[in-house]
């Protein structure tokens, strides 16, 4: 509900496992936004980062922006309702709730709690007038859904926090800059009342030390530009960062000094025949040939992943890398990738 805010241990890895972003204040880091070009696996990863910020007893949330009930999915539940609802139990007996944001159903809690209008919003949805506006307006959405994250990061019961932490599978980076900033766009329009304060206290959440934005790519051209480019925008509206993480990376198959062959070309179908013709495999020629072009291929594409490693290490953000797992992404897999993600997470401490 809507509350008053006032009462890869890869060897030779050069992109080492920095820790999961940890902030110099402080005030310790509540509100964890992962974002990510569309393909990179965002809420996969933030599924495991709340598994991992659960471990040894925290208090997670994890909040699905967009509709899609992917967290359902992964979690193999039914679709989320508008409240929020225990999909797992971490190591040491923690916990993640989920919650899906219904925006008309957050806009009725709104109504209700800075207006007593909630019969009124009740007529307006029956009418259609709320899904009329958040599309005419698609800020109004993206004020609903950024007020309802702020309420789950500040709320409160007997003194102490309801959440360790806060993990919200936002929109992705194309996007992510908007909706993070949309609420201080609206109190800038506004100059007093209820939505100018409440946008203000958003803002000062996200603004403040306790949010850290994570961005998920993947070792391509195109997602680590997109990663460079959220970066840039979050910094210039003062927005923090968190930590860069790589997903679904890879291991080389073949040792260093035959990778390096094979990237220069030097891997040839001879040098694989005697071991073929070891093994009693017939027409081992034709079939050498066919894997030491395999190898090259593959040691190309590694070699063009770790150069962009470089430009992700030159991003200046801590990184971690999670590994391509063999299979479909399911229970098991997030819980393995939260495995890999707690020796990176610092973020979970009481307030």
């Amino acid at each position: 509900m809507w509350r008053d805010a006032r009462g890869c241990g890869r060897p030779g890895c050069r992109t080492a496992h920095r820790l999961l972003y940890v902030s110099p204040d402080p005030v310790p880091v509540r509100c964890h936004v992962v974002t990510g070009k569309g393909g990179t696996g965002k809420t996969t990863v933030a599924a495991a980062l709340a598994l991992a910020l659960a471990a040894d007893g925290g208090q997670v949330l994890l909040v699905e922006t967009e509709g899609r009930q992917g967290i359902a999915q992964l979690f193999d539940t039914p679709p989320l309702p508008y409240e929020e609802r225990r999909v797992a139990v971490a190591r040491g007996g923690g916990e993640v709730k989920a919650l899906a944001i219904d925006v008309e159903e957050a806009l009725l809690e709104y109504l209700e709690m800075f207006y007593n209008l909630r019969r009124a919003g009740r007529a307006l949805r029956r009418m259609g007038a709320v899904d009329f506006a958040t599309t005419i307006a698609p800020g109004l959405r993206d004020v609903l859904l950024t007020g309802k994250i702020k309420e789950a990061v500040t709320r409160r019961s007997d003194g102490r926090p309801v959440y360790d932490a806060v993990v919200v599978d936002a929109p992705p980076t194309g996007r992510i800059t908007r909706f993070l900033n949309v609420t201080g766009e609206v109190a800038g329009l506004a100059g007093s009342g209820p939505i100018k304060t409440q946008s203000d206290s958003v803002m000062a959440v996200f603004r403040s030390p306790q949010t850290a934005v994570h961005v998920v790519t993947l070792l391509e051209d195109m997602p680590v530009q997109e990663t460079a480019d959220a970066i840039a925008e979050l910094s210039a509206v003062g927005l923090p960062l968190g930590s860069v993480i790589v997903n679904m990376a890879t291991e080389p198959v073949l040792p260093e000094e035959a990778l390096t062959r094979a990237v220069e070309g030097r891997l040839t179908g001879a040098e694989l025949a005697p071991a073929l013709a070891a093994a009693h495999v017939h027409d081992g020629t034709a079939l050498a040939d066919a894997l030491a072009a395999e190898a090259v291929e593959h040691a190309r594409r590694w070699a063009a992943q770790d150069e962009l490693r470089d430009e992700v290490e030159a991003l200046g953000r801590p990184t971690v890398e999670l590994p391509l797992l063999p299979g479909p992404i399911d229970l098991g897999a997030i819980f393995e990738l939260a495995g890999r993600l707690e020796d990176h997470v610092r973020a979970r401490v009481a307030a």
